[in-house]
């Protein structure tokens, strides 16, 4: 089970509409949401719990650092490989998911938006998969 919950998406009413979600989980108290991807980064680094197991629902179109660029920076850094990301965005390219495929030690699914209960059960299940 998830101990901490990253919601990255430059929309603040995504972020939201995700939280409402959570809170249907009963999983509220784990959110952080961030509307920048660098303090998202900058939060994931700063935690020393390598161990804990960490979600980060991550969208790939933001115009500050794309989702891809702050999937490399996890990579290049050495992030824990105790989190699981899965990329909920609007593309529809199969391309992007293609090079979501190319991050397998994170990224987990892939989802379209909006984000659905049924897919947010799934994910916190641990039964979701590209």
């Amino acid at each position: 089970m998830y101990t901490e919950i990253y919601l990255v998406d430059d929309l603040e009413m995504t972020n939201v509409m995700h939280q409402v979600l959570f809170r249907q989980l009963g999983m509220e108290d784990r959110i952080n949401a961030y509307t920048n991807p660098e303090e998202a980064l900058d939060s994931l680094r700063m935690d020393k719990d390598n161990a804990a197991q960490k979600l980060v629902l991550l969208d790939i179109c933001m115009p500050e650092m794309t989702g891809f660029e702050f999937l490399e920076f996890m990579v290049l850094e050495e992030f824990p490989e105790s989190i699981d990301v899965i990329i909920v965005t609007s593309s529809t390219e199969p391309a992007d998911k293609i090079l979501a495929e190319q991050y397998p030690q994170f990224v987990k699914g892939f989802v379209q938006k909006p984000l659905q209960i049924e897919n947010l059960v799934e994910i916190m299940s641990g039964s979701y998969c590209m």
